[in-house]
C-alpha cells in the first residue's frame, strides 16, 4: 500500500463551504482522533520517540456505516523496549541539567508505542509530524512546521522504513536505535536517516566471516519474514555463497503468520542435518519460533544469532540454546540510569497509562485511581518495590541497545546546540526548522561516555560488535559472556578476534562442533559435486595415476614433473626412483659372478692347455688359435660387466664396443679353427698345396683382418652417434630406468649384424667338415658350438626389445654368457676331459688310430 494511501493528514481547508460546514474561512480540522503520546514533556523544543512497547494491535472487523475506532495496542509489555523509551526520558533529563550542552534551553519528549505494526506507525508518524491540536489557523495556507525537530526510533527495520519515507519528504530527521536493515543506508530513498547501530551490512559480514573461521559449510537459515529479516539474510547469504558456505534450508516466519507456517518451519529444523543453524530473526518472532521447538526439541545444534535477539533477556529461558553465538552491541554503563528506572512511585506511574500498565503488569495489583484498572487485581498498597524485581526493565547488566539509545538523544541535542546556541548563550526563541537539525546531525561528532558518535555519509556509525556466547552457570541459567570482538574499522582480515573460550552447546570448549554436508577431502583427493546438490556436497575422488593434491577439499589435483611421481598418499610428488643393474642387488650379483666364473673358467682351461702343450691333442687343435679363442673368451666373459652398475658415458660407449670387439675375435678364432680343419683334410688329398695359403701367418691374418672389420664399425658407430646415460621415463610411469641409449640404432644392429653374418658363416662351415674323421675333426663340437651360439642370439633379439627397465641389460649379459659358455664348454670341456682324466687317449697313436667306419 502506498503511503500517500495510508497518510492521515488529510486536511480540509474550508473556504467557500465554510458556512455548509459550519467553520470560519482559513481554518484547518485535522482529519481522525488524535493520538496521544504515550509518555510525554513539554518544551522549549521537542524530540519524539517511537519504540515497540507491545507488539499487537487490535483488530476489528470494519462494516462502513460507522466510523472506525482509533488504534490500540494490545498483548503482553515488552519491558525492555520499555527500558528503551526511558533512556530517551533520561537522557533528556540530563541535556535539561547540562550546563554544557543547550543551557538555558528545556527539551520535551513525545513517546509513541508504535506496537510493530504498519498502520499505527503511520499514525505515530503523522501525529508527530502535525501534532495534537485538532484545529489550527496559523496561516491562510494550512502549512505549519512539524511538531517534533527529530525523532528517536523505531525499534524495528520495517516501521523505520515506513517512518523515514514520510520523514524524508519533509526533511524530518530519524535518528534509530535499533534499524539494521541495510536499505535504510540508501539516500535517495532514507534522505532524512541515521542511526546508532551499525548497519546489518557489516553484521551479515561478520556472521559470514564467524561461520568460515569455524568450519561451518553446511547450515540452515530462519529468518523473520520482515524487511530487518529478510535484507539481512539476503546480505548473510550473498557473503555466505562468497566465503563458500552453503545453506541447506532458508526459512521465513512473521509473528502473525498462521500457525501452520511457524510448526512447518519448526520441522524443517528439527529434520535438517545441518547442525549449526543461523537465525537473522526479530525478537518477537524468534521468541514464537522457540517456544514452538520447545514442544519437541530439535537434536542439540549451535545456535548462530543476530544482534536482536542474542542478547535479550527474555530468551535465556530457553535452556536448549545454550552455546548460542552471536554478534551483539557492545555493552555499556550509563552512569545513574538504573536509580532513574527505580525512582518510579505510583503517583509518576499513574499520570501515563503505559507506566501505569507496567506497575500494574509487574506487581500483579491496582492502582486505585487507575479507571482502567482490572477490577480482578488485589489493590497496590504502597509495599512494591522496584528493586526486588527482577526482569528486562530493572536489568541494567547488559546495557547494549539502550545506549543507543541514549547516544541518539544526544546527538539530536548536539544538532540543535549548534543551531540556537552560541559561544556565549543560547536562544530559546529562535524558530528552528527540522532540516536545520537534518543538517547539523550530517556534523555530529562527539564522545559521551567514552562512546563516540558520529555517523558516514550514509547516517550509519562505525560498526563494533562483541562476539557474545550463551554459558550455562551453576544454577542452569543461561549468561551472556562477551568472548570476541568486531571492529569494521580495522583492516581487513584484522576485524575479528576472539578473547576467550567459546563454550558449545555440547557444554565443552575443546572441541568445534562439526556442521559440513559432506567431510573434508583429505590430502590426495579432490572433491567432486553431486549432481542436483550444494557445492558443499560433494564425493572425494582419489587423484588420478601420477597427479597430487597437497591440501584439504583441493578442487584439482595436479600432475607431477616428468621426473616425480606421487608417494602413497598422493599428497607429494617425490623424485622417482632411478632403476639400474647395479652390483648390490642379487641379480646384479649372480650374473657377475658367473661372469667371473666364466673368466676362471677360461683361464683354467688356458692352464692346462699351457701346461699340456706339448701333448698331441693340444698341437692336433691348432694350439695357437686356442690360446687366442681362450683369451677372448676370457674377455667375452669380462665386457659382461661393464653392463653392471650405473651407466656413464664412458661405460656406455665400453659396454657395447667391448662386447662386439670381443666377440668378433672369439668368433674369428673358430671360424679360424674351422678353416683349418676344412684345409688340414684338403691338403691330405694327393697334389694339394692348400695348406700352404692357409698356415699359421694366414690365420693370424684373417682373425685380425675380421676383428679390424667390427673395431671399423665401432669407431663409425662412437663417432657419428655414439651411445650415451639416458633417463628412460616412458616405460615405467612411476620410475626412471637409466640405461644406455644407443645413440644409433644403426650402428649396434650393425655390430650385431656382423657378429651373426660371421656365427653363421662360422656354423655352416663346420657343419660341411662335421663328417671328417672323428679322432682329428673339431667340426661336430664348432657345430654344436655355434647351433648354441645361433640359437641364443637369435632369441635375444625378442627377448632385448620386450624385457622391461633393467632386465634389457640383464637380458643383454645372459646372451653374452650363454653363448660363452656354450663356446668354451662344446671346443674345450671335451678335450680337457681326454687331458685330465683320460691320460691314455692323448697319444698321437691313439688320435691317428681311430677311423671312422662309415664311407664318406
Amino acid at each position: 500500500m502506498h503511503v500517500s494511501l495510508l497518510l492521515t493528514v488529510i486536511v480540509l481547508c474550508i473556504t467557500r463551504l465554510s458556512p455548509v460546514c459550519g467553520v470560519n474561512l482559513g481554518t484547518c480540522i485535522l482529519q481522525g482522533d488524535p493520538q496521544l503520546p504515550a509518555i510525554f514533556k513539554n518544551g522549549d523544543f521537542v524530540v519524539g520517540g517511537a519504540f515497540t512497547i507491545h507488539y499487537y494491535l487490535r483488530t476489528e472487523k470494519q462494516t462502513y456505516t460507522k466510523r472506525p475506532q482509533p488504534l490500540v495496542c494490545i498483548g503482553s509489555m515488552d519491558f525492555r523496549e520499555l527500558r528503551f523509551a526511558r533512556a530517551l526520558q533520561f537522557a533528556i533529563q540530563e541535556i535539561n541539567n547540562s550546563s554544557d550542552l543547550l543551557p538555558g534551553i528545556t527539551l520535551g519528549y513525545h513517546i509513541y508505542d508504535s506496537c510493530a505494526s504498519v498502520p499505527m506507525v503511520i499514525k505515530v508518524a503523522v501525529q508527530l509530524t502535525n501534532g495534537v491540536d485538532p484545529v489550527f489557523n496559523d496561516t491562510d495556507s494550512c502549512v505549519k512546521s512539524a511538531a517534533v525537530l527529530a525523532l528517536v526510533g523505531e525499534s524495528g527495520s520495517t516501521a523505520a522504513i515506513c517512518t523515514s519515507r514520510l520523514f524524508g519528504r519533509f526533511g524530518i530527521p530519524q535518528v534509530s536505535h535499533y534499524a539494521t536493515c541495510a536499505c535504510l543506508s540508501d539516500k535517495r530513498q532514507h534522505p532524512t536517516f541515521f542511526r546508532t547501530i551499525p548497519s546489518d551490512h557489516h553484521q551479515a559480514a561478520a556472521l559470514a566471516r564467524m561461520v568460515k573461521h569455524f568450519g561451518w559449510t553446511w547450515i540452515g537459515a530462519v529468518r523473520s519474514d520482515s524487511d530487518y529479516g529478510n535484507n539481512g539474510m539476503a546480505s548473510f547469504l550473498k557473503a555466505a555463497e562468497e566465503e563458500g558456505i552453503c545453506v541447506e534450508y532458508s526459512e521465513a516466519y512473521y509473528r502473525t503468520q498462521p500457525r501452520s507456517k511457524l510448526k512447518r518451519v519448526a520441522d524443517v529444523i528439527r529434520k535438517s542435518s545441518a547442525r549449526v543453524i543461523v537465525a537473522f530473526m526479530a525478537a518477537g518472532d524468534m521468541r514464537f519460533l522457540l517456544e514452538e521447538l520447545s514442544q519437541q526439541p530439535p537434536p542439540p545444534m549451535q545456535w548462530i544469532g543476530s544482534e536482536a535477539w542474542v542478547t535479550d533477556p527474555q530468551m535465556m529461558r530457553f535452556n536448549f540454546c545454550s552455546g548460542a553465538v552471536g554478534f551483539a552491541i557492545p555493552r555499556s554503563v550509563i552512569p545513574g540510569f538504573r536509580n532513574f528506572l527505580l525512582d518510579l512511585s505510583p503517583e509518576q506511574a499513574l499520570k501515563f497509562p503505559l507506566l501505569t500498565e507496567f506497575w500494574e503488569s509487574s506487581f500483579s495489583c491496582s492502582l486505585k485511581q487507575h479507571t482502567g484498572s482490572s477490577t480482578d487485581m488485589p489493590a497496590c498498597d504502597g509495599t512494591e518495590n522496584l528493586r526486588a524485581l527482577q526482569n528486562p526493565y530493572t536489568d541494567t547488566s547488559q546495557l547494549r541497545i539502550t545506549n543507543m539509545v541514549y547516544k541518539a538523544t544526544y546527538a539530536i541535542a548536539h544538532a540543535l546546540h549548534a543551531i540556537v546556541c552560541n559561544k556565549k548563550q543560547c536562544d530559546k526563541n529562535i524558530k528552528v526548522e527540522p532540516w536545520q537539525v537534518f543538517e547539523q546531525l550530517k556534523r555530529v561528532n562527539f564522545t559521551r561516555n567514552n562512546y563516540s558518535v558520529s555517523f558516514d555519509s550514509n547516517g550509519d556509525p562505525v560498526a563494533k560488535y562483541e562476539l557474545v556466547n550463551w554459558q550455562l552457570k551453576g544454577d542452569g541459567s543461561v549468561d551472556f559472556v562477551t568472548v570476541g570482538q568486531y571492529d569494521a574499522s580495522k583492516l581487513k582480515g584484522q576485524e575479528f578476534s576472539l578473547s576467550r573460550a567459546i563454550i558449545w552447546y555440547d557444554g565443552t570448549s575443546e572441541k568445534v562442533p562439526v556442521s559440513v554436508c559432506s567431510e573434508s577431502c583429505p590430502p590426495g583427493t579432490r572433491k567432486a559435486v553431486k549432481k542436483g546438490r550444494p557445492v558443499c556436497c560433494y564425493d572425494c575422488i582419489n587423484c588420478a595415476e601420477g597427479e597430487i593434491s597437497n591440501k584439504t577439499d583441493s578442487l584439482d589435483c595436479h600432475k607431477c614433473l616428468s621426473a616425480y611421481w606421487p608417494n602413497g598418499k598422493k599428497d607429494k610428488c617425490l623424485p622417482k626412483p632411478v632403476e639400474f643393474l647395479s652390483w648390490d642387488e642379487i641379480l646384479g650379483i649372480i650374473l657377475a659372478a658367473f661372469s667371473v666364473a666364466g673368466s676362471l673358467v677360461a683361464l683354467s682351461i688356458t692352464l692346462v692347455f699351457y701346461k699340456n702343450r706339448a701333448s698331441p691333442i693340444v698341437k692336433a687343435n691348432n694350439s695357437e688359435l686356442s690360446f687366442l679363442l681362450l683369451f677372448s673368451l676370457s674377455l667375452c666373459f669380462l665386457c659382461s660387466l661393464t653392463f653392471i652398475g650405473r651407466p656413464t658415458e664412458w661405460s656406455c660407449m665400453l659396454r657395447h664396443t667391448a662386447f662386439g670387439i670381443t666377440f668378433v675375435l672369439c668368433i674369428s678364432c673358430v671360424l679360424g679353427k674351422t678353416l683349418v680343419v676344412l684345409m688340414a683334410f684338403k691338403a691330405t688329398l694327393p697334389g694339394s698345396d692348400v695348406m700352404k695359403w692357409f698356415g699359421p701367418p694366414q690365420q693370424r691374418l684373417s682373425v685380425l683382418g675380421f676383428t679390424l672389420v667390427q673395431v671399423l664399425i665401432c669407431v663409425l658407430w662412437l663417432t657419428i652417434s655414439p651411445p650415451f646415460p639416458y633417463n628412460n621415463m616412458q616405460h615405467y610411469k612411476e620410475k626412471i630406468i637409466l640405461e644406455c641409449s644407443l645413440g644409433s640404432a644403426v650402428g649396434f644392429w650393425a655390430v650385431l649384424g656382423y657378429i651373426g653374418l660371421l656365427a653363421f658363416l662360422c656354423f655352416v662351415l663346420a657343419f660341411l667338415a662335421r663328417k671328417l674323421p672323428d679322432n682329428f675333426n673339431e667340426a661336430k663340437f664348432i657345430t654344436f658350438s655355434m647351433l648354441i651360439f645361433c640359437a641364443v642370439w637369435i632369441t635375444f633379439v625378442p627377448a632385448y626389445v620386450s624385457s622391461p627397465g633393467k632386465f634389457t641389460v640383464a637380458v643383454e649379459i645372459f646372451a653374452i654368457l650363454a653363448s660363452s659358455f656354450g663356446l668354451i664348454l662344446c671346443i674345450f670341456a671335451p678335450k680337457c676331459f681326454i687331458i685330465v682324466f683320460r691320460p691314455e687317449q692323448n697319444t698321437k697313436k691313439h688320435l691317428m688310430g681311430k677311423v671312422p667306419s662309415k664311407s664318406l
